[in-house]
């Protein structure tokens, strides 16, 4: 069959639509069925065109999916880097357009490598070697991953057996076998019925409650971010978490503070946690995000712990330009984006394990730290419960909180744990082993969240061995698809 053409414009339209049609999919709009439609019209005509047409149809798939799906980095540039609104979307779209390399290049090095032989199975596999390029390259940034928008779908089930790669790449695949079938090859019905209906096979659950469950509470101080690193922010966040954490009744197990709930070093958050816990309940302990400054003067982001509690967690994936600023010789005092609200932080060691609460050990994830499906599992292996701590303020009132939460609850569907979510002004909420939210605080207002938690015991297929069985099948997807070089005589 001679390869479907699209003029060069409509082909550009169509991957501009593909990529808001992929933020669709995602929350907070929740069109899940939209993720394979994006892939599809990706996908469709794709073969007429050379390596640099791929390239530039995949650019305009990233410019509508950040575009459309990471607009909240101008709440960041502008409301809260105290930057002007012409120089924060040049830096906005300078971020889009950065990311929409990603694509471009896929699409380049998939016409470029591979030819029209099984293409609707080499284009999956090379999607999602694509987004393992973007989870790594230049520290990552595996947001709006396409499987990502799964986590409500019929292939929700894979989760605990691939983690979202494998999501992205079943979706994709449903994109490509579905164009396919709409060219009247009929064949095509049976993989597409096979991804769809082999979830019913699986089981419902991979891992089991140990122990009883917990009593929590999560405290959200809705502290206004513009003021958080004052004098008055500090003495505010101080009697705000007070004030919550005196309300809460005495049978809890564990109260839990967002990231970076004090604005200051725990050095001087010391006195105030000391009275804190000095009206706690004998049996409840506490755990909160707090800033940690050494005795070699290096700056942590960490978790730590009152009462019952052993050990804590510094973060090991860092934000660039939030929590240190990369080529800072080069661009620190060139706008006050640039300038940190606090010194860089040090990134925590490898291997760190669990937090130890009453017994029950805890996997932890600072905000940013969630959307790496890898670094949680290696906390699941040898954890019961989740936890992450983030400070969204930064997002303002953007789709971003909304999108992080989604993120969150494909963690804990992924690793077969509950898992709580702490933040500073929302989502703040509590989600089972199966990816639910099964509670949740109202944003953008000072609330404290309660409810009980399973901890749960044994591991998932994902938890066990992490991505790269999913990356490993999409290079093989890839492989038969190969362009044969003709050997010269």
């Amino acid at each position: 069959m001679p390869a479907f053409r699209l003029s060069p414009a409509l082909g550009c339209l169509l991957a501009l639509a593909a990529g808001v049609f992929t933020t669709l999919s995602a929350a907070p709009f929740q069109l899940w069925w939209l993720g394979p439609v994006a892939a599809g019209l990706l996908y469709t005509g794709l073969s007429a065109l050379s390596p640099g047409q791929a390239a530039l149809r995949g650019a305009c798939y990233g410019l509508g999916l950040f575009g459309a799906g990471a607009s909240w980095v101008f709440v960041s540039i502008h409301d809260y880097g105290y930057t002007g609104v012409p120089l924060a979307l040049a830096l906005t779209a300078l971020f889009v357009a950065g990311l929409s390399l990603f694509p471009a290049v896929t699409l380049w090095a998939y016409r470029r490598l591979t030819g029209p032989r099984l293409a609707w199975l080499s284009f999956a596999g090379a999607w999602v070697l694509g987004e393992w390029l973007r989870t790594w390259l230049f520290t990552g940034f595996p947001w709006l991953l396409l499987g990502t928008s799964q986590v409500d779908s019929p292939l929700a089930p894979w989760a605990p057996v691939g983690g979202v790669y494998l999501l992205s790449l079943l979706t994709a695949l449903t994109g490509t076998l579905g164009v396919e079938l709409l060219r009247r090859r009929a064949w095509t019905a049976v993989p597409l019925a096979a991804v769809w209906l082999l979830p019913l096979a699986l089981p419902a659950q991979w891992t089991q409650p140990t122990g009883e469950p917990l009593r929590v509470a999560l405290l959200q101080g809705n502290l206004d971010q513009t003021i958080k690193w004052s004098a008055e922010g500090q003495r505010e966040a101080a009697n705000r978490y007070a004030e919550l954490t005196r309300a809460q009744p005495d049978d809890l197990d564990l109260i839990v503070w967002p990231e970076a709930a004090l604005p200051m070093f725990e050095r001087e958050a010391r006195p105030i946690l000391e009275r804190v816990q000095s009206n706690l309940a004998p049996r409840t302990a506490l755990l909160t995000g707090i800033l940690q400054r050494d005795g070699e003067g290096l700056y942590y982001n960490s978790v730590i712990g009152l009462g019952d509690v052993e050990g804590a967690y510094r973060k090991r994936h860092l934000v660039p330009f939030g929590e240190y600023l990369p080529l800072e010789p080069l661009l620190a005092g060139t706008i006050a984006f640039f300038d940190l609200p606090m010194p860089a932080m040090t990134p925590g060691p490898e291997g760190q394990g669990p937090i130890v609460v009453g017994g029950t050990a805890i996997g932890n994830a600072i905000c940013y730290e969630i959307i790496y499906a890898d670094q949680v599992a290696a906390q699941a292996r040898h954890s019961e419960l989740l936890l992450t701590v983030s400070n969204d303020t930064w997002f303002g009132r953007s789709i971003g909180p909304l999108q992080h939460l989604q993120m969150a609850r494909l963690r804990a569907l992924e690793n077969g744990r509950y898992l709580m979510r702490a933040t500073s002004n929302g989502v703040t909420a509590l989600i089972d082993a199966r990816g639910e939210v099964i509670a949740r605080a109202p944003q953008f207002e000072m609330a404290s969240l309660a409810g009980e938690v399973q901890p749960m015991t044994g591991l998932t297929p994902f938890t066990r061995t992490g991505s790269w069985p999913a990356w490993l099948l999409a290079a093989l997807m890839v492989l038969p698809g190969l362009r044969r070089r003709r050997i010269q005589s």
